[in-house]
């Protein structure tokens, strides 16, 4: 039950920000590291990726590979997190606390970690009981 707990957050998580990737496409636009060409269309082809990320991991036969696809993703993005945190780059209308950008970094490999986790085939659980009497 937990996984599928944290497979529905997983799956909020990219939907919102796909979303968001459309919204505040400008915000976006923003955190894209200078390097890279195209900014625009590279926030809205991840906003898409997104929702894709979304559709398989929700469907049983592609969960697994979508899975492993969205941790690649994760780690994909992370310049452009840890641009914003080294650029102190304001988001959605505002500058944003340091704390908070430098700890969105590591909070990207716990989302890893969930996703990893949930999307697995292995129904091994989380937290492990004994029954074992003394």
């Amino acid at each position: 039950m937990l996984k599928v707990v944290v497979r529905v957050l997983v799956c909020a998580v990219f939907f919102f920000g796909g979303i968001a990737h459309f919204v505040v496409t400008a915000d976006f636009v923003g955190i894209v590291p200078p390097f890279l060409p195209w900014p625009k269309v590279i926030v809205w082809a991840t906003g898409i990726i997104e929702f894709l990320l979304v559709i398989g991991i929700l469907s049983p036969s592609l969960r697994s590979i979508t899975g492993k696809l969205a941790a690649l993703y994760c780690l994909l993005v992370l310049p452009a997190n840890i641009y914003q945190a080294v650029s102190d780059v304001p988001i959605f209308g505002g500058p944003v606390a340091p704390e908070l950008l430098w700890l969105r970094i590591p909070l990207q490999f716990v989302l890893i970690a969930a996703i990893l986790w949930s999307t697995s085939e292995n129904n091994q659980k989380l937290i492990h009981t004994s029954t074992d009497s003394v």
